[in-house]
């Protein structure tokens, strides 16, 4: 009889032993906290190591920050008689082709007479005539446009001639010289009030050759 339940008793543990390793290998296995993990890519960046690209909206970046070219400012351009344009570069300038380099002698109304102001400018023209001696001038009487033209002839004649003689007194031979009258009809300002009519009695320096 002990013989007997100790027998039962061998065969029940075996069978426990048995049950709890069948148990035991039904059950998954559970990945620990401590094994690798993927991280998720930042917003607004493509994965790939040190070698990823930023892509527009990332972190840093916003629509109001692409950089525009702005427009060059435009140049200035000089006017006449301003600083760094010279003398040549203006039209009607003593340099341009075909102009004198000798100044106008004006006069007042319906007069012939040089006054002192217009001497002081003579005296350049004759110092520039006596340095080019080969140059030969023509001198053109200018009225303005008040009263008849054959009046306006004759005062632009004897303003002609008086300029003539000064240079001739100064020095200038006479074969160097010619003279015209235009009257009233070659106009240098159009108008019709003093500030035109002052800059149209004049004598105007023509060269004819140097």
């Amino acid at each position: 009889m002990r013989l007997r339940s100790s027998v039962f008793l061998v065969l029940g543990l075996a069978v426990l032993v048995g049950v709890t390793g069948l148990w035991g290998c039904a059950k998954k296995p559970v990945l620990s906290g401590g094994g690798p993990t993927i991280a998720s890519p930042a917003p607004g960046t493509v994965p790939g190591g040190a070698g990823s690209a930023t892509v527009p909206g990332g972190a840093g970046s916003s629509a109001g920050e692409i950089p525009v070219a702005r427009p060059e400012a435009p140049r200035e351009t000089p006017l006449p008689g301003q600083a760094g344009v010279s003398g040549s570069a203006l039209p009607g300038g003593a340099a341009a082709a075909g102009m004198s380099p000798l100044k106008d002698i004006f006069f007042e109304y319906d007069r012939a007479v040089i006054d002192a102001g217009q001497k002081a400018v003579l005296d350049e023209n004759v110092r520039w005539l006596k340095t080019n001696t080969s140059a030969r001038i023509l001198l053109e009487g200018h009225c303005d446009e008040r009263g008849t033209a054959e009046y306006n002839l004759g005062l632009g004649d004897r303003r002609s001639k008086a300029v003539r003689d000064y240079l001739i007194t100064s020095g200038i031979a006479a074969n160097r010289i010619g003279t015209i009258s235009y009257g009233k009809e070659r106009a240098f300002v159009l108008g019709h009030d003093e500030n035109a009519w002052r800059q149209n009695r004049r004598v105007h320096f023509t060269l004819q050759g140097r």
